[in-house]
């Protein structure tokens, strides 16, 4: 347990400085961020035509509102957590993967939610938007992560003992 606290936040510290570097944040987090917004718009746009985006913005061409997805607010965080938690449990690295590849598409598909509707809950009360915005989606998307590996945790296979090493009951 102490390899795996110990590795995890060496893991999550290292993640997020990483993520941090203005290298990483112009060739990945900023275009990754657009890219979010651009399938926002794409999806609000099969049934509402008076949004448009541009870059990490998101705006209603009917009445202006408009949000800005930030650092914070596109997963990445809440990816970076799963990541560690994966990477720093023992297990076999297809299962590793699995887990990210299923994690990253729960987290996201959840922040496309969150996403689409605090661009719906701005035009109807600011007072909503703040109060999802800061405290509800928040918390869900840690929750969502840390769901997913504790499922991911379940359908690990059994680990084998070490040659030589006593079984326990």
């Amino acid at each position: 347990m102490l390899r795996f606290t110990v590795l995890f936040l060496f893991l999550l510290v290292g993640l997020f400085v990483l993520c941090l570097l203005p290298v990483a944040e112009r060739h990945f987090v900023e275009p990754f961020t657009a890219g979010l917004a651009s399938i926002c718009t794409s999806l609000v746009s099969m049934f509402d035509a008076n949004v448009l985006t541009y870059g990490k913005i998101i705006q209603s061409t009917s009445n202006g509102f408009a949000i800005s997805i930030e650092r914070g607010c596109n997963g990445i965080e809440a990816m970076i957590v799963l990541t560690a938690a994966v990477l720093a449990f023992p297990a076999p690295w297809k299962h590793r993967l699995v887990g990210l590849a299923i994690g990253f598409v729960a987290i996201q598909g959840l922040n496309l939610v969150r996403i689409i509707s605090l661009f719906y809950l701005g035009q109807w009360s600011m007072t909503a938007f703040e109060w999802f915005h800061l405290y509800i989606w928040q918390a869900l998307i840690i929750l969502d992560a840390l769901v997913v590996w504790l499922i991911w945790l379940k359908y690990l296979p059994p680990q084998q003992p070490a040659a030589g090493a006593p079984a326990t009951a």
